[in-house]
């Protein structure tokens, strides 16, 4: 089927949305990645055993929607993950992020509860899920990695070309991607979600080391926080046993009632 679209003026953002039950579980995918993945998928499938509703999405410059992937910045990506929730899912919600989608999930959340302590209401946002987080993964995990002829390229030419190890098509790097994200830095400051937060992550990891989801763990300021550490996970967590790990995680959430057994 083909997807629905939100149009903003300046770009289209790809959706699927499944109606149900509240809260809607929203997925918010990584870096690159698109919303026809299969941990994305296995949220859809979860809902609809549930008869609970889901909105999958594409961020600007990913998978269908349009716009240019190499204009795209922690910053805007996080206003069209914010756009489409007030859009298409205007009630309680449970974020499922992946990734990057994980630290747009806690960007999410932090602005929440500060909405609502000010405005003297229970925030929207039920619960988190992320999945190999990766807050601040521009400066604490890529920038590092780069080489010192790599960054001169990024600052001379304003983008650097690099093979994917998932996609065929190579992935830009653009300053503007490094240089933005400066203004959504979480990890140093106390993160307030104001919510329960569950995190599965590989120990296996190549990508996003599970010590910075132990480095996250200290910096979440709420008590109701678990961590689930799969010992030979890596990055996608897409296997068999890795999605039945998910379903677990969200059925074993507050407010949530129990869900099929995997």
């Amino acid at each position: 089927m083909a997807p629905s679209f939100l149009d903003r003026g300046t770009n289209r953002l790809a959706y699927e949305k499944t109606e149900g039950n509240g809260p809607t579980l929203i997925w918010l995918g990584g870096f690159r990645s698109d919303m026809t993945g299969s941990k994305a998928m296995r949220v859809e499938e979860y809902a609809k055993e549930r008869g609970q509703a889901c909105l999958r999405f594409d961020y600007s410059g990913h998978g269908q929607s349009t716009g240019a992937f190499a204009d795209g910045t922690i910053g805007a990506w996080r206003d069209d993950a914010a756009t489409m929730i007030e859009a298409e899912a205007p009630g309680d919600v449970v974020l499922v992020g992946s990734s990057m989608g994980g630290w747009i999930a806690l960007l999410l959340a932090m602005d929440e509860a500060k909405r609502a302590k000010v405005e003297g209401r229970a925030g929207r946002i039920k619960a988190l899920v992320l999945i190999a987080p990766a807050p601040d993964f521009t400066q604490e995990l890529m920038w590092p990695k780069f080489s010192q002829v790599e960054r001169d390229t990024i600052l001379r030419d304003g983008r650097l070309v690099q093979p994917s190890p998932y996609d065929p098509e190579p992935t830009i790097i653009t300053r503007n991607l490094i240089d933005e994200s400066r203004e959504h830095l979480i990890l140093d400051s106390l993160i307030e979600t104001a919510c329960p937060v569950r995190i599965l992550q590989g120990v296996a990891d190549p990508d996003v080391p599970h010590t910075h989801a132990l480095r996250l763990m200290d910096a979440l300021a709420g008590e109701d926080v678990v961590m689930t550490l799969i010992k030979d996970g890596d990055h996608r967590l897409s296997r068999d046993s890795d999605l039945a790990a998910l379903a677990r995680t969200l059925d074993a959430l507050p407010g949530q009632e129990r869900g099929p057994l995997l």
